[in-house]
């Protein structure tokens, strides 16, 4: 079983600011084309995941302003739809995330759509850290969830297992409010 989120799971005590990878114009990671960035680091360590090199927070190379220069240029192509971020665990790396998106909205506005994979659910990041609520509020479609080795299905779009979802982000944090919410709005 992957681990569940403790209170040392902070972006500022964890993240080292790395990204595993960046891919431009995929049309596999949401829909359209997209430009994808696997940041570095994740606690969850799910049996199973499909990107286990990207669990260590040192994995691959720092982000800097050349690299963020590269995807707002990319994204700024009328072909692209949008941002995919993807990990390791993107709200266990705030500081890049937020900072890439954060800009992609002054440049773009809602133009382009923001796709985000996590091992949290909705209502864990409804709970968590401000950091994490601020990246959870630009999100668009947000795939929440650990992976469940025991309940992969390959027939699924855009998630791994069953217990995934993928989720309208803006609406389930509608849905859900204040309060703690019973079960956030399906996207797919």
């Amino acid at each position: 079983m992957p681990r569940e989120p403790g209170p040392g799971w902070r972006s500022e005590r964890v993240s080292h600011g790395y990204v595993a990878d960046y891919k431009p114009f995929v049309m596999v990671d949401g829909e359209g084309v997209r430009c994808s960035l696997y940041v570095s680091g994740c606690l969850f360590a799910c049996e199973g995941c499909f990107n286990e090199a990207a669990w260590s927070f040192r994995y691959g190379r720092p982000y800097d302003d050349a690299l963020e220069d590269r995807v707002l240029a990319d994204l700024a192509h009328p072909a692209v739809q949008g941002l995919s971020l993807l990990g390791g665990e993107p709200f266990l790396n705030t500081g890049v995330c937020l900072r890439l998106v954060r800009r992609l909205r002054a440049a773009l506005g809602r133009a382009k759509d923001v796709w985000c994979w996590t091992g949290y659910t909705v209502e864990e990041l409804l709970d968590g850290p401000p950091d994490q609520r601020a990246l959870l509020d630009e999100v668009d479609v947000l795939v929440d969830g650990r992976f469940e080795l025991a309940r992969r299905d390959l027939t699924l779009a855009f998630r791994g297992s069953t217990n995934q979802r993928v989720l309208d982000a803006r609406a389930s944090v509608a849905a859900c409010g204040a309060v703690p919410c019973a079960r956030a709005t399906d996207a797919a």
